[in-house]
């Protein structure tokens, strides 16, 4: 049986405070040397993907923006399937809506309801990298969106954060499109787009490549929700506050005791590499 991983980057496989993954690469390194695809599921652009792409030596498929996209390497299925549209080193499947609906769905609201919200879009990379904690490099690439906005609640008590937040996500889904919040950023994306919609449709693709196939998820916020789900073996690594989210529950998640790349060691060490 051919093992399939989905990973979220910021913290679980990178660390929520300085973005390493030092201490993944030497099970990185076991992964490629087993064949096993570690496919990157994230909130980040393609242009971050590729980036770790490159920094790990990892040519597999990408999920980006919690789930816009699915990048697909040219090449790297034997079969041809259905996409949206074609780059020079990608198929590409298209799920969200173009960012600039997005944009326009969100100041639609930040109108109608007076809120204080400040997306990527309204942000120089500077200010991405100063509220970020990314590099400024790192904030050019998270600002080349697509297929989602980050953003955030400004002058927020904690007293009303959750009523905001209720009307935010009831505007979202009337206008037609889909949320999730992460550790930070909320994120608005189209309605058919999602990490766990992405996730089934690229897992079918692996399994008409290598027929039966055991599907691993890890991650650590509500924006992995959708993919942990969906896949075979979901484990939830604890956050960079050191707890695991308690608003991720069912039934067959694994939690595992480490923070962010400590606990995707352990989740790997524990069901793929046992």
């Amino acid at each position: 049986m051919k093992q399939i991983i989905f990973t979220d980057l910021d913290g679980t496989l990178l660390d929520g405070f300085n973005y390493s993954f030092k201490k993944a690469l030497p099970y990185l390194k076991i992964l490629k040397e087993k064949k096993i695809p570690v496919v990157f599921c994230t909130c980040k652009t393609q242009a971050e993907n590729e980036y770790f792409q490159k920094k790990l030596k990892n040519n597999t498929p990408f999920i980006a923006e919690n789930g816009g996209a699915i990048f697909i390497p040219k090449n790297y299925f034997s079969f041809s399937f259905p996409y949206s549209k074609s780059s020079k080193n990608y198929f590409i499947i298209e799920l969200s809506e173009p960012y600039k609906k997005l944009r326009a769905v969100l100041n639609k609201i930040k109108k109608e309801t007076g809120f204080k919200i400040k997306g990527f879009g309204d942000m120089s990379a500077k200010e991405v990298s100063e509220d970020s904690g990314l590099s400024l490099k790192m904030a050019k690439l998270a600002k080349r969106k697509n297929y989602n906005e980050s953003f955030i609640l400004l002058n927020n008590s904690n007293k009303d954060e959750a009523e905001k937040e209720k009307i935010l996500f009831e505007k979202i889904k009337k206008a037609g499109f889909n949320f999730t919040h992460g550790g930070r950023y909320y994120n608005i994306f189209g309605k058919n787009a999602g990490k766990g919609k992405a996730v089934k449709i690229l897992a079918k693709l692996f399994q008409k490549e290598f027929g039966e196939i055991k599907t691993i998820g890890l991650g650590d916020s509500l924006n992995d929700l959708s993919m942990l789900k969906v896949v075979d073996v979901p484990i939830l690594v604890k956050n960079k506050n050191g707890i695991w989210n308690p608003k991720i529950k069912f039934s067959k998640l694994y939690r595992i005791n480490g923070i962010g790349p400590e606990g995707w060691v352990k989740g790997i060490e524990s069901f793929v590499l046992k």
